[in-house]
């Protein structure tokens, strides 16, 4: 069975022309079953009144739908978020008053301007020219909710990010490093004893309880992956941030779907100190924000050290 992700960004609601609507939260899940692929569709339906669940949805999909209603600052935040993250591929449309021009200038030198661009009604015909991406390896899920489900206990949702997942695997949850075991996996709400990379996946676990876990955890065997308390990144400020950077200021993180409260505690090299501990590797993208910015709420970003 082959996945494939997408974020929605800008008029979220043409989401609801794609799948059935599931999971709604700060996020808003949606899927589509087509003979062997199964097809998501991620709405950071929290934003534009917060940043994180922006870079989060944005961090789920390999691919991007922007369909773009009007020109404001929130596009602008969008296409900066997506620049960061070196989110290549994907589809952008916009609609008869919309400015072409000006959202070319917008574009322009980031990783937007290879998107395809698509007349609105052709959108869901373009969709399914996206191949599913795997990849191999020790396997990692990423979880992105977590309920406590009567009768069963512990339940997460997520993707596979690399790898192979089995029922009965053993896997380790970080930053905890707890073992846990995988009771049941669902895809679609079917039931499945496999799920590959890049799946969606819904778990069900022993070893774990729901207020243990939190969005951005991971469950793998991977040792390569290193939980911190201090990261150095080779910074780059957003040239559309004006704000100064300064030691002690304090400021949120953004690592796959972590957002961590951090300290700046060096400008040179950039240093970082966080309140709880991180989930990365060498080379992850690491987006620093300023949540209370009336302006751009991203400050810049770097790759982890």
């Amino acid at each position: 069975m082959n996945s494939i992700n997408f974020v929605v960004l800008g008029e979220q609601t043409i989401a609801n022309d794609f799948g059935k609507k599931g999971t709604t939260t700060d996020l808003t899940l949606y899927d589509k079953k087509e003979s062997d692929i199964i097809r998501t569709w991620v709405a950071p339906n929290g934003f534009p009144e917060k940043i994180q669940p922006l870079l989060q949805a944005i961090n789920i999909a390999e691919y991007v739908i922007f369909y773009i209603a009007s020109l404001d600052k929130y596009v602008g935040e969008q296409i900066i978020a997506l620049d960061m993250l070196g989110k290549k591929d994907g589809i952008i449309s916009h609609s008869y008053e919309v400015d072409e021009n000006r959202l070319n200038s917008m574009i322009k030198g980031t990783v937007l301007n290879n998107y395809k661009k698509v007349d609105s009604p052709n959108i869901k015909q373009e969709l399914t020219k996206f191949p599913s991406i795997s990849s191999d390896g020790a396997v990692q899920i990423v979880i992105d909710h977590c309920f406590d489900v009567k009768g069963v206990g512990t339940v997460v949702l997520g993707k596979v990010l690399q790898g192979i997942v089995n029922q009965y695997d053993k896997l380790r949850h970080l930053p905890s490093g707890s073992e846990i075991m995988i009771k049941s996996i669902q895809m679609h709400d079917d039931d499945v004893k496999q799920a590959i990379c890049s799946a969606r996946v819904g778990l069900s676990l022993k070893g774990i309880k729901p207020d243990e876990i939190q969005r951005g955890d991971i469950l793998t065997i991977d040792d390569s992956l290193e939980v911190k308390t201090e990261l150095m990144i080779n910074f780059n400020q957003s040239p559309f941030y004006k704000g100064e950077i300064s030691e002690n200021q304090m400021c949120l993180l953004s690592v796959g779907l972590q957002i961590k409260a951090a300290k700046i505690s060096s400008v040179s090299p950039f240093k970082l100190t966080l309140e709880k501990p991180i989930i990365y590797k060498k080379n992850d993208i690491c987006i620093v924000i300023k949540p209370e910015s009336t302006t751009v709420r991203i400050i810049g970003s770097g790759k982890i050290n």
